[in-house]
């Protein structure tokens, strides 16, 4: 996942998704986006949203980067999935589940299905909130 690559904080040139022009945007890692996961407690759902709201916070910047936030999601998935299938314990591994929502396009595209995705939630007690299925929301940081 590219351990020590640098996030890097940008000023927008033109509207981004829900980004407007002129807004200081995180793009964060997949270390970075790994470590916030491993941080989630269990049993608890956090937002797509949620994170990139809490991330741009932590680094300074109004907004994170919708696109690349959910291609390091699913990157941070596929490696702990393959981690599972490598002999790692379920406690050794990036527990995505608990920010994943099942219905999300990102999910849809995991190369191991959704099962285990909704297995793990299941066993953690964890239901996804409507709102995490809403699509992109305006992030207003602190």
């Amino acid at each position: 996942m590219h351990p020590g690559f640098p996030a890097k904080v940008e000023i927008t040139q033109k509207k981004f998704a829900d980004v407007p022009e002129g807004a200081k945007m995180l793009i964060a890692t997949p270390e970075i986006v790994n470590n916030y996961i491993r941080h989630i407690p269990e049993g608890t759902f956090t937002s797509l949203q949620q994170m990139r709201k809490d991330l741009a916070v932590a680094y300074n910047a109004e907004y994170c980067c919708p696109i690349t936030s959910g291609i390091f999601v699913r990157i941070v998935s596929e490696a702990a999935w393959e981690d599972k299938q490598t002999g790692k314990s379920i406690d050794e591994i990036t527990p995505f589940w608990r920010m994943l929502d099942p219905k999300s396009p990102a999910a849809k595209k995991l190369s191991f299905g959704i099962d285990f995705l909704v297995g793990q939630q299941r066993k953690e007690g964890i239901v996804v909130p409507k709102e995490a299925k809403s699509g992109l929301k305006k992030l207003n940081p602190g």
